[in-house]
């Protein structure tokens, strides 16, 4: 009886061990934990060990670190009736707030999937009211859209939307083609233009350059010009000053020569100085006398 009692306290112990053992439960830190015991939610766990009740209850795992999921190429018609191809890619993480992890678990299904499919419908939406010229300038703008509607469905779901990143917009090769030949025709308007600008450039320099040796050479002129105007002054006041004086003296010798060498007779006054007389009858009026005249003879009473 004894060793029966021993065989059953010990598959006892046993039994316990291994329950405790496969009761042990290690949450990494990636992840948080939701235990559930007959399928209900029981309780919320952090990262660590925890323990559970074998056979009874169930830990779900939940992965809170960003992932990242494409919303595969598809085929969208634009607002201008363009075919184009486009595809994005999804940033997200559930919050590691008790709610949020609980919701990410029992609001949704399966949050990959609804935020792909979301993304997907999203982007159709948003590209059918837009051209496609507007789409390839605008990224950012599209970026912002799809992040925004995602934002406000996944807020319901414990998920926060990191960003989102436009990874294609591809036209119909047609379009492509058209597209390509435009750009090129504009890179050569562009160089046409340069070229032209550079060339006119160039012109510009040399007409301010040749204008400026104009400039020089007008200004060298004048400068000569005023040179020699000063000097012809100069040369002109030194003559006034040293020439005019002896010219005048010189003419009244030459006029002293002619009246002596005529024959002219001066009339001295009585009491006169002959030489005062002379030099009078030089530079002012000279009395030529040609033939001897007699005094008046008085007339009858």
């Amino acid at each position: 009886m004894v060793e029966v009692l021993d065989i059953i306290l010990v598959i006892i112990a046993i039994f316990a061990v291994v329950a405790l053992l496969m009761g042990i439960r290690i949450i990494p830190q990636t992840h948080r934990g939701l235990i559930e015991r007959f399928g209900k939610y029981k309780r919320y766990c952090d990262p660590g060990i925890t323990f559970i009740v074998p056979f009874v209850d169930n830990v779900r795992y939940v992965n809170i670190t960003e992932q990242m999921f494409n919303a595969e190429p598809q085929v969208v018609i634009t607002k201008d009736s363009l075919n184009a191809t486009i595809d994005a890619q999804v940033y997200f993480k559930v919050k590691n707030d008790e709610d949020s992890v609980k919701k990410s678990q029992y609001a949704v299904n399966d949050y990959e999937v609804q935020i792909t499919a979301l993304a997907r419908t999203t982007l159709r939406s948003i590209m059918g009211g837009m051209n496609l010229d507007e789409a390839n300038s605008q990224r950012q703008k599209l970026n912002e859209l799809l992040g925004d509607t995602l934002k406000r469905e996944a807020t319901n779901w414990g998920i926060d939307i990191v960003r989102t990143e436009l990874t294609e917009i591809s036209p119909p090769p047609a379009v492509q083609e058209t597209m390509n030949e435009v750009v090129i025709a504009q890179k050569k308007k562009t160089a046409a233009i340069d070229f032209a600008t550079a060339v006119e450039t160039e012109a510009d320099g040399k007409k301010r350059a040749l204008i400026k040796v104009a400039e020089g050479d007008r200004q060298g002129t004048i400068l000569r010009a005023e040179g020699e105007a000063a000097a012809i002054k100069l040369v002109n006041e030194a003559s006034n000053k040293s020439f005019i004086g002896p010219a005048v003296e010189f003419k009244r010798l030459e006029t002293a020569r002619e009246v002596l060498a005529n024959n002219t007779k001066i009339i001295v006054p009585q009491g006169a100085n002959l030489v005062n007389v002379i030099g009078e009858a030089l530079g002012g009026q000279i009395i030529p006398i040609s033939q001897k005249q007699k005094p008046n003879a008085p007339k009858n009473g």
